[in-house]
């Protein structure tokens, strides 16, 4: 008899780890957290989990208490004689991080990954990382899912006449390409130089856009600076339309109001973490990922290919 699955979710993950249960086919596990008087918490298991695989979903963005109740949560159901546990992790934050760009600096990435380890994780689970080697920081399992798999399918429902593929610097020229292999088209860069960070200090656009539907791809979207100003640079040099496809939504700061002044037509993002209820903007379209995650979680309980999943 194959162990039973068990999906649960900390807090900042609550409204994705519910569509994952129950694109799955199940219902999320009850899951409590006392909060003390001086701010500590103590996340709690409210049903027998022994012997079960646990699937504990939870995105580490700010603040950084999402990371340490992830831990918590890893940590109890080990004491709690988990079978398994897997870490899902939909936006692994601290992933810009991943060396030392100057003297004196963590490598932030690398120490989120041995605490995931020593809490006791035995698998993770986790949706475009920022750079592929952040894999190798990890002594357990690493399943690294694509955003593609939710991408393409709605590139395709657009039926975009002369699509064409953009770089918002020269870091995220694989992803273009791949995309731009895929659909059998083009891609552009553009090449940046920061003065600090969120910062961009001068831009410039490699390739010709005239009259192209363009598509600017990365993996995540914070201030919004660099992706606007690509944006504003691609249509002043003659593109058709401009729209963003970018996996997680960070959105700090004036990003919302960035978004809305540019000359982007719409930005489509995942729902690895939640929009800001205060702020809205007309141009941001959210695909989820569901679908995706529960898929995997099948795969991995059959036992099957989770590469199968992401031919492109």
């Amino acid at each position: 008899m194959a162990p039973k699955i068990k999906i649960y979710s900390g807090r900042s993950s609550a409204y994705l780890a519910d569509k994952i249960a129950k694109a799955y086919g199940t219902e999320l596990g009850k899951v409590t957290v006392m909060k003390f008087a001086d701010g500590e918490f103590q996340p709690c298991f409210e049903e027998n989990i022994r012997g079960t695989d646990v699937f504990i979903i939870q995105s580490t963005f700010a603040p950084a208490e999402n990371i340490l109740e992830l831990l918590m949560l890893i940590d109890a159901a080990r004491r709690a004689s988990a079978r398994s546990i897997v870490a899902v992790i939909p936006y692994f934050g601290y992933a810009r991080q991943d060396r030392k760009d100057k003297p004196r600096v963590s490598i932030a990435s690398k120490l989120i990954a041995n605490l995931l380890s020593a809490s006791g994780v035995n698998r993770v689970i986790t949706l475009d990382l920022h750079a592929d080697q952040i894999q190798g920081f990890f002594d357990v399992p690493v399943d690294h899912l694509f955003a593609s798999s939710v991408f393409i399918p709605y590139l395709k429902s657009l039926h975009l006449p002369k699509l064409t593929f953009a770089s918002p610097d020269t870091g995220g020229t694989r992803r273009a390409g791949s995309y731009a292999k895929f659909f059998e088209t083009d891609f552009v860069i553009c090449y940046k130089q920061r003065t600090k960070p969120n910062e961009v200090g001068t831009m410039a656009l490699v390739g010709d856009v005239k009259g192209k539907d363009v598509c600017i791809l990365d993996d995540i979207i914070d201030t919004g600076g660099t992706l606007c100003l690509a944006a504003n640079i691609i249509k002043e040099n003659g593109a058709n339309s401009v729209r963003a496809l970018v996996t997680h939504p960070l959105l700090s700061r004036d990003a919302y109001e960035n978004i809305d002044k540019s000359s982007l037509d719409e930005v489509v993002v995942t729902d690895t973490i939640p929009l800001c209820k205060e702020k809205k903007s007309d141009k941001i379209h959210v695909v989820t990922t569901a679908d995706l995650f529960a898929k995997v979680i099948e795969r991995l309980k059959k036992k099957e290919s989770i590469a199968a999943l992401f031919k492109f």
